[in-house]
């Protein structure tokens, strides 16, 4: 039996910077209730703005055939890349995760490329093993 997969986080943070003005209009509108806080306002915005670029986030995940979500990838998928003698090049907008059970030599002889927008759940051994073909 497998162990458990370990609780990830369903977000990343991230730090932006804002001018005094911007900031003071967020938080009126915080202050108004149109927003629980901050980080609410913010992500709606964002949501907002993904939305009107739906279009051409998803032309450009065809035009560069990534993966989009969340992309396991797990001991038995790379023995068997092995196996075959093939080289994997994962390339995903979201989460990219690799299975705690995969050795940093299994990794690194079975991942040709691995591209990432969004975030990398490793070890930090199969992060180190690959570092070169980590985009």
């Amino acid at each position: 039996m497998q162990p458990p997969a370990p609780k990830t986080s369903d977000s990343e943070k991230i730090t932006i910077n804002l001018g005094p003005v911007d900031l003071g209009r967020i938080d009126l509108l915080v202050q108004e209730g149109f927003y629980a806080n901050r980080s609410d306002f913010i992500r709606t915005a964002i949501r907002n703005q993904l939305g009107t670029e739906a279009d051409a986030v998803t032309r450009s995940i065809e035009r560069h055939t990534l993966e989009l979500g969340l992309r396991d990838i797990g001991r038995a998928e790379l023995e068997a890349a092995q196996a075959a003698g093939e080289l994997l090049h994962v390339r995903v907008v979201g989460l990219a995760r690799i299975a705690s059970d995969v050795s940093a030599d299994l990794a690194r002889a079975t991942i040709g490329s691995l591209t990432v927008l969004g975030a990398l759940q490793a070890s930090a051994e199969i992060k180190a093993a690959l570092r070169d073909r980590i985009r």
